[in-house]
């Protein structure tokens, strides 16, 4: 059943965007769901590029329940159908979710999990129930096939209406074959913007209203949130000084956020990943990798310290998050990736980079 050499990313790739491009999809759950295994893979390459990895399911579907917070919002006044069928249970539960835990305004999900309590717990287990009954049940399957090579992980367990009592007993997990995990990790790069342009024409056909005029639907589904970025903004610049954390030049008030791993990386808003950066640094940075000691800098400003600023605006922190997304990001790039050290500096990883030993030579930041 599992033939495909999961090892090799290429092969992975290739067979992933086959099952996408050729199977029937009446809803985003599918690109959602693979989406979401790109980031915990990321998160979770492990040291051995062989090993096989359990996916946490209740981990997934925060993940999942990540993607549609922002999605949920209305666009002019319309809230965008996610799928085909009736009833919509993922987003209409986080919707619900939002509307119980922000009814004056966005907070973010991390805010949401304090706030919500049984309420998220509660949306949790359906969004957990729903991917087991259908968008994992199906993600390895062209159309309406039964008989379908198990590429990713095994999926023969999972049926329709399996119970909660099923899923509980089968350790609440699924299992990634040996190298899945550390060939999406290395895929995520490339992966990631093409479904995220499936999605984009997935939600225009779903939605008529929708035609190409509408603006930016991708920066509504997909972009960063500026306004709330203005709050990061207010606490870092009164901690760290009117300075640009790579360059340290003076900077204005109104100076850019940035993500030190790249929002097109990973979506990790948290105060560990996020800094005061001049025009000049953030724009030629733009989406590339930073050198690792960017990284190390950023969290050696201290989880505590971080964990502090961040309960005082309400805002997630998100140190291990950080700090596990960097780990998988630079332990699985393929030599020769582009990495940016500073403006007109940018060098190549080298074929015997090694996470680890950086990580040893620079300050205990964990």
């Amino acid at each position: 059943m599992h033939d495909l050499d999961s090892r090799d990313p290429l092969a992975l790739g290739q067979q992933l965007m086959s099952v996408l491009e050729s199977g029937r999809r009446t809803a985003t759950y599918k690109l959602a769901t693979l989406l979401a295994l790109l980031e915990f893979a990321v998160e979770h390459a492990p040291g051995e590029r062989d090993a096989a990895v359990d996916v946490d399911l209740d981990d997934l579907a925060e993940r999942v329940i990540a993607l549609y917070w922002r999605q949920v919002r209305d666009l002019d006044g319309h809230y965008l159908k996610q799928t085909s069928q009736k009833v919509a249970r993922i987003p209409d539960a986080v919707r619900d979710l939002k509307q119980v835990t922000s009814p004056s305004g966005d907070v973010t999900l991390e805010v949401a999990r304090r706030r919500g309590g049984a309420k998220f717990l509660a949306t949790r287990d359906l969004v957990r129930m729903t991917l087991v009954q259908q968008p994992l049940l199906r993600l390895q399957r062209v159309g309406s096939d039964l008989v379908h090579e198990c590429f990713l992980y095994d999926d023969t367990w999972m049926r329709d209406n399996i119970s909660a009592k099923a899923v509980a007993d089968h350790g609440n997990a699924l299992r990634l074959f040996p190298g899945v995990c550390f060939a999406l990790a290395r895929l995520s790069a490339l992966l990631k913007p093409a479904l995220q342009i499936a999605w984009v024409n997935d939600v225009r056909k779903l939605n008529h209203f929708l035609d190409q005029d509408v603006p930016d639907l991708p920066g509504h589904l997909f972009g960063i949130d500026r306004i709330s970025l203005d709050r990061a903004r207010v606490v870092l610049t009164a901690e760290f000084g009117q300075r640009c954390f790579y360059c340290d030049a003076a900077v204005s008030t109104g100076a850019h956020v940035d993500h030190v791993l790249p929002w097109s990386r990973v979506g990790i808003d948290g105060l560990a990943n996020l800094v005061l950066a001049c025009p000049r640094c953030n724009s030629n940075k733009s989406s590339l990798l930073p050198a690792p000691l960017h990284v190390f800098a950023a969290l050696d400003r201290g989880r505590e310290r971080l964990d502090a600023l961040a309960q005082s605006i309400d805002w997630p922190c998100q140190f291990d998050r950080t700090a596990a997304a960097a780990r998988g990001l630079y332990a699985t790039q393929p030599t020769g990736t582009p990495i940016w050290n500073a403006v007109r500096d940018i060098h190549t990883t080298r074929s015997d980079f090694d996470w680890n030993e950086a990580r040893g030579a620079a300050s205990d930041w964990v």
